[in-house]
């Protein structure tokens, strides 16, 4: 008997579709042969500290570095304290009679980290010795799984994955116990104050950013501008220089020439520069990538985006949804012209996809050796029915940016018109003359800047031009917005670098905050915490929040680029580099932060909001 075990029941429930296995048995199903089960996401954890021998919340405790960490089941909350989850205890007996029972086992979790660390501690757990096989598959279509079952892999071509994950499972312990009783204790509060490997740099990103626009004092600064008619079309220049006060910028007014001063042609154009520019298509969207254009669209949350798009992937609609991957190998790129051509009845994207039908397709998003375990999300090309409004959102933002990727360049038009009036005025204008990917959303560009004119009238070097009005505008220096879901998961990629390029962006992927797949958790778990709250968009501390960032935010848990290191590291074990090594770094560290959260927490004070 061969016995395939998913991650949830959906996903078994739909492998054994495939299979045409239907007979239900409780915790599994069978047929063909076949034994269809499942866990219900992580059944089991690594144990809490008495199970190590660490009874109580005792500073003599600290650190606590078990030798060889034991697993447990997952536990419930209960009038009674903590008990192990009755519902898990019988899967795990389930699977185990199966196991027990199996010739070959074959692994259908979630094709990933988190996937295979359940996997792995369900078997290692159960003292499992039987070989199995992976099926490594990006998409929940029935093409892709019976694809997946005629490749299956040997079950060690992943060992080095599951290093990955249990190092992080391992370090999170660790630090996140360790530090949390440290500063809880010291700290002499009845609350737990709960500090992490990832979620405590992640909180003091978002503190430094608030404390910064709070704390910000606006500086005035003045400018000049002025208004040119060219035949009727008026058009507004602007002197770039910036005065730190109003008379300096008041001789610059006194200077130009304009027809209320009685001189006709008041405008000299000194030049006139236009450039084409050609603005490349977006790459496709791994999760992140997703996550912050529908919270910048849609308003979703990093969670609510990461829920429907597994759902959309559980229903065959999408690939694989946990990818930190933007781009498709040659192989994928094959099957986009055929996917394509599905969209050209979709009552948005036809007109874009009908004219992409034939033609030559950008490659910018097609790159191999950028693949990481998964390529990036496209549409699977089944057609969706009935979707909510929320669902089709992101369907749709998935799809759209599929027709973005493969389209031409947007082509524009950077005229730039230099008019002396005494000073020097500068006038600017973007015209698109060829929309490209654009015209996929047919949105306004971004990146235009508030100066700009909507429109420029064509103008010769040498002529002259009537100034019709002059203005000194008092301005204000501005500070950084305060973080939203969006930008908080930008500023996560590059552990709060500011980089706009996206490639550049992406190249730093591996030595971000988290995952693609943790950053929404992490998140939702600082608000659980009760250290940061949602204020429409934003995201901004409570007064618990602060007080903790108070006492860590010159200690290393709070530096983003350690813990960013830290993932790299992660990724550098899933290429076969050593565990004993990160191990041993880990545990030093966590000797090093305990010693100083046991000083830094005397003397908190924790307000609760």
């Amino acid at each position: 008997m061969k016995v395939i075990i998913a991650e949830k029941p959906s996903v078994a429930r739909e492998i054994a579709k495939v299979f045409g296995a239907t007979t239900k048995k409780d915790g599994y199903m069978e047929g063909k042969g076949y034994t269809f089960t499942w866990a219900f996401g992580h059944l089991l954890q690594l144990a809490a500290p008495q199970e190590y021998g660490f009874y109580g919340w005792n500073v003599q405790n600290l650190p606590m570095l078990p030798l060889k960490f034991k697993l447990a089941i997952r536990k419930v909350k209960t009038k009674d304290g903590m008990v192990d989850d009755p519902g898990v205890r019988k899967q795990l007996d389930i699977i185990k009679g199966l196991f027990d029972e199996a010739t070959e086992i074959i692994v259908a979790t979630d094709a990933g980290r988190e996937g295979e660390l359940i996997f792995r501690y369900i078997y290692y757990y159960l003292k499992c010795k039987k070989p199995f096989k992976r099926l490594w598959i990006s998409s929940q279509t029935d093409e892709a799984i019976k694809d997946g079952f005629r490749n299956l892999k040997p079950g060690s071509d992943y060992d080095t994955l599951f290093n990955s994950a249990h190092c992080r499972s391992q370090s999170d312990w660790l630090v996140g116990m360790n530090a949390t009783q440290a500063l809880s204790l010291s700290a002499g509060t009845r609350s737990v104050l709960s500090l992490g490997r990832v979620q405590t740099p992640t909180l003091a990103m978002i503190c430094a950013r608030y404390l910064e626009n709070k704390n910000f004092v606006p500086e005035p600064f003045y400018q000049v501008s002025i208004m040119v008619d060219k035949d009727g079309q008026v058009f507004r220049a602007l002197n770039e220089e910036k005065f730190k006060t109003k008379e300096e910028a008041q001789l610059i007014i006194d200077e130009v020439r304009d027809t209320a001063s009685g001189v006709p042609d008041g405008g000299h154009i000194l030049s006139v520069e236009a450039k084409p520019r050609k603005e490349p298509p977006p790459l496709l969207h791994d999760l992140s990538s997703l996550q912050q254009e529908a919270n910048k669209k849609k308003g979703f949350t990093a969670d609510q985006t990461l829920t429907l798009l597994q759902n959309l992937y559980e229903s065959k609609l999408v690939t694989y949804p946990r990818t930190g991957s933007r781009y498709i190998g040659d192989d994928v790129f094959a099957g986009v012209p055929v996917l394509i051509d599905k969209f050209k009845d979709h009552p948005e994207f036809g007109k874009q996809a009908t004219a992409l039908s034939g033609a030559k397709l950008s490659k910018r998003s097609v790159n191999a050796k950028k693949v990481t375990d998964h390529h990036a999300i496209l549409p699977t090309g089944e057609i969706p029915y009935q979707l909510s409004p929320d669902r089709q959102a992101i369907y749709d933002l998935v799809a759209g940016r599929m027709l973005e990727a493969f389209h031409q360049d947007c082509i524009k038009e950077i005229t730039k018109i230099t008019v002396q009036s005494g000073s020097n005025f500068i006038a600017s204008g973007t015209v698109i003359s060829n929309a490209g990917w654009r015209a996929v959303f047919n949105e306004p560009d971004e990146d235009k800047k508030e100066e700009e004119n909507a429109s420029l009238p064509k103008v010769k070097q040498g002529e002259n031009l009537p100034v019709t009005d002059k203005a000194l505008l008092e301005k204000q220096t501005k500070p950084k917005p305060m973080y939203n879901e969006a930008s908080l998961l930008k500023a996560l990629e590059t552990a709060g670098k500011e980089i706009d390029d996206e490639e550049l962006r992406y190249a730093m992927k591996d030595s971000g905050l988290g995952t693609p797949a943790t950053r929404a958790a992490i998140i939702e778990t600082l608000i659980k915490r009760d250290y940061i709250l949602r204020e429409k968009k934003n995201l901004l501390p409570t007064a618990t929040g602060l007080a903790v960032y108070d006492v860590v935010k010159d200690h290393r848990i709070a530096q983003a680029e350690l813990t960013g290191n830290w993932e790299k590291r992660l990724e550098e074990i899933r290429s076969g580099a050593s565990v004993e090594s990160f191990q041993e770094e880990i545990k030093a560290y966590t000797r090093d932060i305990t010693r100083e959260l046991l000083k830094a927490g005397k003397g908190m004070m924790i307000v609760k909001t």
